[in-house]
């Protein structure tokens, strides 16, 4: 009976844990371009040799040395691998010279070669929930060292004076770039769990579902994004089955982002209402005039009813939300709702009601950072009349006339809306335009490229 109530319980847990919405997967690619980045932007190492001289208080001086400074700093050539379960271990490569009065009296000039390491750990932050690296074990590890002492008069005092001089000033004066750095590229995930608007219908953001894993090949960021509409009510991602996975080919290094069908539904459905329609113009595309006349050629009862054509009023309502499905390499909207047409008068009346349900096929791009949607109508699933105050006719024939009104009249006000976009990730300065998309079961995979 225990073993039972326990499974129970494991299948409840599991069943309403939080199903990620979107999978981030950072390549080598990313990292090493953030990491480059930060170390040039910062111009972290400079300004390390730059502090080196000065005076700090409660620091000690270095015996031996007076006048310390430490000048050609050169460029640093950083190597980057990911530990798996941990985050990336960093090696940087530099170099530099410390010049100052020795021990002897002497201007001294040492050139040193050296590599910084350390372990970058990737964490969840505890008080913002964004992901952050932080350094641990932070090594200078010296690999040439040349100077214009004298060594041949005392070797052995020397080389002793330059291990220890060496070893207390390079691990204070480099670590802390390190540190430096890291703090840099954890600053660009700032803004990633802010609310961002989709037009004027409600925000989403992206939550973090766990703490970032690392493989061997990738750091993997989970999300469960928050939808929630204008008045405070949060849509909740349907549940899909089975979660959507990555493709399995993949350049090596490269980083991708993945949006389940199932979150850009819950986007969709802040779109809702901006779905409905009321159309009055009697010109409508290429379709022939909208009046009367037209629907007496399907129905004669409207011929009898208004033998004088009167302009047509088209009502649509879409009373379910919308449902973004997706099969490799095509991605359909599905929209259910009703179609109600009037003849136009001071007292517009109301001819039918329609039943119906039709998809739409979406194409994908980015456009200044968010996801576009551009759709074309792909078939009128089913018509079925709900009223008639015409009496009754046979809605079917009335198949095409609806088709091309969809097409003509329906698609490019849901274009229109559409051109809100939908957020993408703020993280990393990442310039989405250059993504390539391709569309995979259950999911829309974006393919990250950098400048």
């Amino acid at each position: 009976m225990l073993q039972i109530l326990c499974l129970a319980l494991c299948g409840l847990l599991t069943r309403t844990r939080a199903e990620p919405g979107a999978l981030l997967r950072l390549g080598m690619d990313v990292m090493n371009h953030e990491v480059q980045s930060a170390m040039d932007e910062s111009h972290i190492l400079e300004k390390m040799a730059a502090e080196a001289g000065k005076k700090r208080p409660g620091m000690k001086p270095i015996k031996g040395i007076t006048d310390m400074k430490v000048k050609d700093v050169q460029l640093p050539v950083i190597t980057l691998s990911f530990t798996p379960g941990v985050g990336i271990f960093q090696c940087v490569s530099t170099g530099m010279t410390i010049t100052g009065k020795s021990f002897m009296g002497k201007n001294m000039e040492i050139i040193v070669v050296l590599n910084i390491t350390a372990t970058n750990r990737i964490l969840q932050d505890e008080e913002t929930g964004l992901p952050t690296f932080k350094s641990e074990g932070c090594e200078v590890i010296l690999v040439s060292v040349k100077t214009n002492l004298p060594s041949n008069m005392m070797p052995n005092v020397i080389n002793k004076f330059l291990d220890s001089t060496l070893h207390k000033v390079l691990p204070g004066l480099m670590c802390p770039a390190i540190d430096a750095v890291l703090a840099y590229v954890n600053r660009k995930w700032a803004n990633l769990s802010t609310p961002i608007p989709i037009g004027q219908m409600g925000t989403m953001k992206y939550i973090l579902t766990s703490i970032p894993t690392t493989t061997a090949s990738y750091i993997q960021v989970d999300f469960s994004p928050v939808v929630q509409q204008q008045e405070g009510n949060t849509i909740q991602l349907a549940d899909a089955g089975e979660a959507p996975e990555f493709p399995e080919y993949r350049v090596e290094g490269s980083s991708q982002l993945l949006l389940s069908a199932a979150f850009l539904t819950a986007e969709l459905a802040l779109l809702q209402k901006s779905f409905d329609l009321n159309i009055q113009d009697t010109t409508v595309g290429e379709l022939p005039p909208q009046t009367t006349k037209i629907l007496s050629g399907f129905i004669p009862e409207v011929a009898e009813a208004y033998p004088k054509p009167k302009p047509l009023v088209t009502q649509i309502r879409i009373n379910k939300p919308p449902k973004v499905t997706m099969k490799t390499g095509k991605s359909l909207l599905h929209l259910h709702g009703t179609l109600e047409m009037f003849a136009a008068a001071k007292a517009p009346v109301s001819l039918f009601l329609l039943k119906l349900h039709f998809n739409l096929k979406i194409q994908y791009s980015v456009r200044e950072n968010r996801l576009q949607m551009t759709t074309s109508l792909d078939r009128l699933l089913s018509l079925s009349r709900k009223s008639s105050s015409i009496g009754a006719f046979n809605e079917k024939k009335l198949t095409g006339f609806i088709t091309d009104f969809l097409r003509e009249a329906y698609i490019p006000a849901v274009n229109d809306v559409l051109r809100v976009g939908l957020p993408l990730p703020d993280f990393l300065d990442m310039n989405y335009n250059l993504a390539e998309l391709d569309i995979v079961e259950n999911a829309l995979v974006m393919n990250l490229k950098l400048d």
